[in-house]
């Protein structure tokens, strides 16, 4: 009569076994801790496509129109990339600019470089405060704003990966345009609109990509095109709190 109960215990461990295979683990963020305002906690969980992707985090009134950013990854934040020159077989770091990263973000910023893009560079970055690494996975990222926020805003988040080609967005879509290229599918954005004070956890949702090459600012509606870059990200959640 023993031998169901080994059993049954030995399922048992293998089941939980599975189950915290299966937990998505976050690794942990912070960005503008030395601001005064209000913190705002993003959570991204990594979806089956994710493959070293970009972000860029910024807030906006509940217009729509753009207060400061909150989070940009390092290289686009500073326009420099460790990869961006072979010199004897040993790869580099160097200026690079990839006005079809994040363009909705870029514009929405509006500070144009002195190649004419609004992406940032060496010369003109982004502050410090809101660079940082790109997370490699499923990340949690305490963010600050500049000031304390009160009453309704939105968070917006772009998101771009590279080498995403699918059957609508192929390599000879717009051979005229090289920028194109380094982007396969545009960038995606994502929003959500919150209120604060508050603390409860909000979804953001896919509202448009941006567009292909870089050119402007704008935000198609669109995303039957897309499949794999809907896929980068699993879920994606904002909450808010006040700094005590």
């Amino acid at each position: 009569m023993k031998t169901p109960l080994i059993i049954l215990l030995a399922t048992g461990l293998s089941l939980n076994i599975g189950a915290r295979k299966n937990e998505t683990t976050f690794s942990q963020h912070e960005v503008a801790q030395q601001n005064t305002g209000t913190e705002l906690v993003l959570t991204v969980e990594h979806g089956k496509e994710h493959n070293h992707p970009v972000y860029a985090v910024w807030l906006a009134d509940e217009d729509g129109s753009f207060i400061q950013t909150l989070y940009v990854s390092e290289t686009i934040g500073k326009g420099v990339f460790k990869r961006a020159k072979r010199r004897q077989g040993q790869w580099q770091s160097g200026a690079i600019q990839r006005p079809a990263s994040l363009p909705f973000w870029a514009h929405q910023r509006n500070i144009r470089n002195e190649y004419g893009h609004y992406i940032p560079s060496p010369s003109m970055p982004e502050l410090d405060a809101y660079t940082g690494a790109t997370p490699k996975a499923s990340f949690r990222m305490r963010l600050r704003s500049d000031r304390p926020l009160q009453g309704n805003y939105i968070v917006y988040l772009e998101l771009n990966q590279s080498w995403d080609w699918n059957q609508f967005w192929h390599n000879d879509k717009y051979g005229t345009e090289p920028e194109y290229k380094t982007s396969s599918q545009p960038a995606v954005v994502y929003k959500a609109r919150i209120h604060i004070p508050q603390t409860d956890e909000i979804e953001l949702h896919p509202i448009g990509h941006s567009h292909p090459s870089g050119k402007d600012g704008s935000l198609n509606p669109d995303l039957s095109t897309l499949t794999t870059a809907l896929h980068i990200v699993k879920r994606i959640t904002i909450s808010t709190q006040q700094k005590e």
